[in-house]
């Protein structure tokens, strides 16, 4: 007798592509959800975070489907149940494989407040953060951001005299490992790492951008002016000046070659309004996503 082939799920006629077992791929997967907590910063746990509340949003759409039709009444509690655990696995089924836009705002949200988290003004205002999006010119992956920017930030924190993985860290913070710069208004690149405002000061070129200023413990979004330069390393030269110029941040570059240390005394000194900076800064520090990016430059050496 020859074999039936299997029946295609509704996925599989959808033609989606493989689900990705590194995330949460079931709803009950509680070991996938748990795995976003070790490195919350990483695009990888933001993006299957965006999933994951995009997948609660279809499936209260689904409930809502079944209970105003008449026709959808289960006979029993137990069908009900059986109802419930599929639609919940279709919801994040969905969420993984199509685009439904909620996905795509979210991990820009989720993107721009907790990773990029503040910026400096040079007159000494508070300072913000901004959500702006370069798409055009994003370093799409980590390790490509960390290739491109690593080799300035080394002879910057040479002059500087401190550990180049502090400033690495913060440029990758600012920045969302380079998804996410102020845009110039005709759309190309500011260049700016380091999420330096431009103040009356600033005489350049500048990007507007939104932004996201904690005052007082109350984050208020405003419409500010980031400076814009030529370059990755006129940006991280500009920075490399405000450092060692400025009295505020003499305690930051005793820290020497204690990365640690730079990252907390930087959280002190008034460079971000965000309270957190400092552990978010940390957390960077201690991520997989920082090794990751790291191996394939130490692996040359």
């Amino acid at each position: 007798m020859a074999t039936l082939p299997p029946i295609a799920s509704p996925m599989q006629i959808l033609g989606a592509a493989p689900v990705d077992t590194s995330t949460a791929s079931t709803y009950t997967d509680l070991n996938g959800l748990a795995a976003l907590k070790r490195d919350p910063n990483s695009p990888e746990a933001i993006s299957a975070a965006a999933q994951q509340v995009e997948a609660l949003f279809l499936q209260m759409m689904l409930k809502s489907m079944r209970e105003a039709s008449a026709e959808e009444e289960t006979s029993s509690n137990e069908m009900g149940m059986y109802q419930d655990m599929f639609d919940k696995q279709v919801a994040l089924s969905i969420s993984q494989h199509a685009d439904l836009g909620i996905s795509r705002l979210l991990k820009r949200q989720l993107g721009a407040t907790p990773t990029s988290s503040a910026t400096h003004l040079m007159s000494g205002k508070p300072s913000a953060s901004y959500s702006t999006t370069d798409t055009a010119q994003a370093l799409p992956t980590p390790a490509e951001f960390v290739h491109r920017v690593l080799p300035s930030i080394r002879r910057a924190a040479n002059e500087l005299g401190v550990d180049p993985m502090g400033i690495l860290a913060q440029a990758a913070l600012e920045t969302g490992w380079g998804q996410r710069m102020p845009r110039n208004a005709d759309g190309s690149a500011s260049h700016n790492l380091f999420g330096i405002k431009a103040g009356d000061e600033w005489t350049g070129a500048r990007a507007p951008a939104d932004t996201m200023e904690v005052i007082n413990g109350v984050a208020t979004a405003h419409r500010v002016s980031f400076r814009s330069y030529a370059s990755i390393e006129q940006s991280i030269g500009d920075f490399t000046s405000l450092l060692k110029n400025s009295p505020r941040y003499r305690d930051v570059l005793a820290a020497g070659a204690d990365s640690g240390a730079f990252v907390a005394r930087l959280g002190r000194s008034g460079y971000a309004t965000d309270p957190e900076y400092a552990n978010k800064l940390k957390q960077i520090l201690r991520s997989d996503t920082l090794q990751s990016a790291l191996a394939p430059r130490t692996a040359a050496l």
